[in-house]
């Protein structure tokens, strides 16, 4: 039963689509998540995203930065490498679920601060949760006997 279970996050589509995805979003997941993790690119850090995160009703604010900037960071990182591809998409999902109850009360479009940005990444997610990395991954490589 283990080994089936471990089989299956390594299985996954060999096509060359899941790879146009999976780069790009694990790109931007990273940087999102360093944004929240460690304050690059114009990101407030654990603090400043703990404080907002508190100010919209996810407490306690700073284990909520933390569990969302990893999620995101080490997710995105994940999707790059193309490793366990299937549990950091779903993990990344759920991750954008939450972030889409924050702004789903302004609409769809981004530029009313609507949840357009957190629903394309949810559904790319998702998409790779379903097919697993494709070609040129880590999963590829690593192949569980069972």
């Amino acid at each position: 039963m283990k080994h089936t279970l471990l089989k299956h996050f390594f299985v996954q589509n060999q096509s060359w689509a899941p790879l146009v995805i999976r780069i790009p979003l694990g790109i931007i997941f990273m940087a999102h998540g360093a944004q929240k993790l460690f304050g690059w690119f114009g990101g407030y850090g654990l603090e400043g995203t703990g404080q907002w995160l508190a100010s919209v009703g996810f407490e306690p604010g700073y284990i909520m930065a933390l569990l969302a900037g990893s999620a995101e960071f080490f997710g995105g990182l994940a999707l790059v490498l193309g490793l366990l591809t299937r549990p950091a998409a779903i993990v990344t999902a759920f991750t954008m679920l939450m972030a889409m109850t924050v702004h789903i009360g302004n609409g769809l479009f981004v530029s009313n601060n609507g949840y357009e940005f957190a629903l394309i990444l949810l559904a790319a997610s998702v998409s790779l949760a379903i097919s697993g990395a494709g070609k040129l991954s880590v999963d590829t490589i690593v192949k569980v006997k069972a």
